[in-house]
């Protein structure tokens, strides 16, 4: 298990569905900093454990701090499905297009996915420059 710094950072999902994917807002203690984009949930039981197809099951897990070859300095979540999906990441984008699984960030949503994603990947980024590790809590609160 990969030790964190003690930090909670929550993923509320929204909304979602086939067409648009899956929104969410992310949390600091309860603070809203930022909006994410994730692609659509899909409940065939294989696309859980297929890359690049659904969104992660909500839950608990450790991302850890990377040094993407494409994104860069970004976080990366840990242990999705035990281990059968990767390279989960945060980084930038604006539709479902822009990801293969991945968590898009951003500061507002838009008609076609979310909006201002380089200054809500920055504020993600400069919130969590002092650590290495944090527990991110994924739940959907879909209405």
């Amino acid at each position: 298990m990969i030790e964190h710094d003690g930090r909670i950072i929550r993923l509320k999902r929204i909304a979602t569905s086939e067409e648009r994917g899956t929104f969410g807002v992310l949390l600091d203690d309860q603070e809203p900093f930022c909006v994410t984009l994730e692609p659509p949930l899909i409940l065939q039981p294989d696309a859980k454990t297929t890359p690049g197809i659904s969104c992660s099951p909500a839950g608990i897990y450790t991302s850890s701090r990377v040094d993407s070859p494409r994104f860069g300095n970004t976080f990366e979540i840990k242990d999705v499905e035990g281990g059968h999906r990767t390279h989960i990441l945060f980084h930038k984008g604006n539709a479902t297009k822009d990801t293969k699984g991945c968590l898009l960030l951003a500061e507002g949503f838009g008609c076609n996915g979310v909006e201002r994603s380089t200054q809500g990947y920055n504020e993600f980024i400069e919130r969590l420059k002092d650590l290495d590790h944090f527990i991110l809590q994924i739940t959907e609160e879909y209405s």
